[in-house]
């Protein structure tokens, strides 16, 4: 039986601020803990080793790319970022230029950065809803500093491409997915993915 996130609702006046949430977070670092901008907080299971590993193949593809590149750094799916509505979320992968990373404090990097990545990566599980997936997608495209995401539905082997200010591109099945020109030369094989 798949698990879906276990969502927990509090009342207004039990709402936690971000450094009483990057605590909780730290006090339960065995979970996967994301909170949306209402407050509402999502406990997802842990990833099964398939989708463990293509997560995996994805922030590697992503890191070496981003190691040559040189113009920022990459994210694993292990870290939170606060975006401007107060939601935490913590992409697949994600990518941010150093010219806007550098323009944070440290404290600032050190908890969930109050910033939305240039580029974001969701990789859709078989525990995923599409539709959730697809709403927090669009979280992301409406941020400052939002470049490009891709949402990566392995069961139906499309990918959903998102830019701001544009309506949801879809590949069906694709060899690759690129980058450019936010990422220029970074190619993703699909055969690794899918």
């Amino acid at each position: 039986m798949l698990s879906s996130p276990i969502v927990l609702n509090f009342p207004g006046d039990l709402e936690m601020s971000q450094d009483e949430f990057f605590e909780f977070c730290q006090a339960n670092r065995e979970l996967r803990i994301e909170r949306d901008r209402y407050g509402a907080i999502s406990i997802m299971p842990p990833t099964g080793g398939i989708t463990g590993n293509r997560e995996g193949n994805i922030f590697g593809e992503l890191y070496i790319w981003t190691k040559q590149d040189g113009t920022g750094i990459a994210f694993s799916p292990s870290t939170g970022f606060t975006l401007s509505t107060g939601a935490n979320r913590s992409p697949d992968a994600a990518w941010i230029s150093l010219e806007r990373w550098n323009c944070l404090l440290l404290e600032q990097q050190q908890k969930f950065a109050p910033i939305c990545p240039n580029f974001v990566v969701e990789l859709r599980s078989r525990s995923d809803s599409l539709q959730s997936l697809q709403d927090k997608m669009e979280e992301y495209a409406a941020e400052d500093g939002f470049q490009l995401g891709w949402l990566i539905d392995r069961q139906k082997r499309r990918v959903y491409i998102y830019r701001p200010g544009e309506e949801a591109e879809c590949l069906e099945n694709p060899d690759t997915v690129s980058g450019d020109p936010v990422l220029p030369g970074f190619v993703l094989d699909m055969s690794k993915i899918w």
